[in-house]
């Protein structure tokens, strides 16, 4: 059994208007299709129903990015993206993001955390499934190059 990734040395932060370059910079390397594009990173970093979260390892280095979103009236918070650099990859930054956007979702008074990962993106789902996410539905064609998506859900 490997020993759990270190994230001491992760800070999460919320992001700010200054991330900006950075937040759309790693979404246009991350992702082919389905990008969150600029004017949308700002609507939702002054929103009340998203957080946007920043990982770094100092003040100058950015790892990797989370959405989160809040719907008014339901105690689901849906984990809408998340993404890390490639050179971040394996050391916890995934992790800290998630259990960052865990800890939001309760102190927004919600009682679940839900996600979407596709179908073929092994990683991902090993690394939910370690932190405790359990399948619960399964979408065909959810992505725009048609890749099946699973749904995923942990109780808070």
């Amino acid at each position: 059994m490997r020993p759990p990734p270190v994230t001491a040395a992760v800070r999460v932060r919320r992001a700010e208007v200054s991330d900006l370059d950075d937040l759309v910079a790693l979404e246009e390397s991350s992702f082919a299709q389905d990008r969150l594009s600029r004017a949308q990173y700002r609507k939702h970093l002054d929103s009340e129903t998203a957080l946007v979260l920043v990982a770094s390892a100092n003040h100058r280095r950015f790892l990797g990015t989370a959405v989160v979103f809040f719907r008014k009236g339901t105690t689901v918070a849906r984990l809408y993206s998340i993404a890390t650099k490639p050179a971040a990859q394996g050391k916890g930054v995934g992790s800290a993001l998630i259990e960052a956007s865990e800890t939001a979702a309760r102190q927004k008074g919600c009682r679940s955390l839900r996600l979407e990962v596709r179908k073929d993106n092994a990683v991902a789902i090993r690394l939910y499934e370690r932190l405790g996410y359990g399948k619960i539905g399964e979408y065909p064609g959810y992505y725009a190059d048609g890749t099946d998506a699973l749904r995923f859900e942990k109780q808070l």
